[in-house]
C-alpha cells in the first residue's frame, strides 16, 4: 500500500502547530496504524529527519495511550476499536489519511500526536477510588450482588481512560468517562459507603478540569473504543443530585 499522511507536527506547547504531509510506500495492510507510524519514523530517522511523537504503550487496547484522531474520527473509522487495534486494511490502497491528536480544551498537547491528559487521573484522584475499611477478603460467593448490577459495573470499569469520549464530544465533555468510573464503583458493595461524596468530589473536580458540559449529543458513546452507554451520565447525575441534596440538607442542619 501507498498512503498519503498529514500529520499534526507541534515542537512544544509553546509553539504553533501545523499539518505536514508524509508519503508513507509500501505498507503491509496487515500492520496495525501504530506499526504503520514506527515504520514511518524508521524511515524520517534514516534521512535525519526527526520522528513523530505519539502516545503507545500496550498495543492491545487496553492501556488507552493512543489517543489519535484519524480523518476526525477518534481511533478511526471502526467502531469498539482502540488505534493500535485498527489495521492498514481498513484504508484503500492511494488513501489520504489526516491524523491529530486530540482536540480538546482540558488536554493541552505536549508534542506532535501527544496529549497531557492529565485532567483524567486528577478527577480520579478526586475520588475514583474505595477507601472506606471493608474488613477481610470474603470469598465472593458470599457476597450476593444482582447480576443486572454486576453487568452494568462490568461494563462500565471497561473504560481504558484514553479520551476519546472528550475528543469526540462537541462539548469536550469528560462526562462519559468519570460516569463510567462513578458507576462500576457506586454500584459494587464496597463502593456504597462513599457512592454519593464520591459522585460530588469527581463531578466537581471534572468541572474543574475546563472540560466542557454534556448535553447528551451521544457522540462520547460512539467514539468509546469499549462502547460504553450514556446511561451511565444518567446513573452519574441522579448521584450528584441526591448528593448535592443531601450535602444541603446538612449543611442547613449545622446552621441551625
Amino acid at each position: 500500500m501507498n498512503l498519503i499522511l498529514h500529520i499534526w507536527r507541534q515542537a512544544s506547547p509553546s509553539v504553533p502547530g501545523a499539518m505536514v504531509r508524509y508519503e508513507a510506500r509500501d505498507i503491509s495492510p496487515d500492520m496495525s496504524f501504530l506499526e504503520m507510524l514506527d515504520v514511518l519514523n524508521e524511515r524520517l530517522m534514516e534521512r535525519g529527519d526527526a520522528p513523530i511523537a505519539f502516545d503507545h504503550d500496550c498495543r492491545e487496547g487496553i492501556c488507552g495511550s493512543c489517543s489519535l484522531m484519524i480523518d476526525g474520527l477518534a481511533h478511526g473509522p471502526h467502531r469498539g476499536t482502540a488505534t493500535c487495534q485498527l489495521h492498514m486494511r481498513s484504508f484503500r490502497d492511494g488513501a489520504e489519511i489526516r491524523i491529530e491528536p486530540w482536540r480538546a480544551r482540558a488536554f493541552p498537547v505536549v508534542k506532535d500526536l501527544v496529549v497531557d491528559r492529565g485532567a483524567l487521573d486528577r478527577i480520579i484522584a478526586a475520588g475514583g477510588f474505595i477507601s472506606a475499611p471493608t474488613g477481610g477478603a470474603q470469598d465472593a460467593n458470599t457476597i450476593l450482588v444482582p447480576k443486572p448490577d454486576v453487568d452494568t459495573a462490568m461494563d462500565a470499569a471497561q473504560c481504558i481512560g484514553c479520551g476519546a469520549c472528550v475528543a469526540a464530544c462537541p462539548n469536550g465533555s469528560a462526562s462519559l468517562f468519570t460516569a463510567s468510573k462513578l458507576t462500576h464503583l457506586g454500584l459494587l458493595p464496597q463502593g456504597q459507603p462513599e457512592r454519593y461524596a464520591r459522585a460530588l468530589t469527581m463531578v466537581r473536580r471534572m468541572d474543574l478540569e475546563s472540560f466542557g458540559h454534556c448535553t447528551l449529543h451521544g457522540e462520547c458513546q460512539e467514539a468509546c473504543p469499549k462502547e460504553i452507554s450514556i446511561d451511565t451520565i444518567t446513573r452519574m447525575n441522579r448521584d450528584f443530585l441526591r448528593a448535592g441534596l443531601t450535602a444541603g440538607r446538612a449543611a442547613v442542619a449545622e446552621s441551625d
